[in-house]
């Protein structure tokens, strides 16, 4: 019985922490403005298409002719 015991406060403390990571998390996202989050995307989209300059992905820059 005192393995279950053990077993179950080990999970109750996954689980907390599980929860403080995630409150930090939704916090620090919470203090970015829209144009923050947005530059962010693009920046994280120009990474993982393998290119350097995020206005290359959103067409920014781009001749229009």
């Amino acid at each position: 019985m005192k393995l279950w015991k053990v077993l179950g406060l080990a999970g109750l403390a996954g689980v907390t922490a599980t929860g403080v990571v995630i409150a930090r998390d939704a916090r620090a996202r919470g203090q970015l403005s829209p144009d923050e989050v947005r530059e962010r995307l693009h920046q994280r989209l120009a990474e993982a298409d393998g290119r350097d300059d995020p206005a290359e992905v959103t067409g920014a820059g781009a001749d229009p002719s």
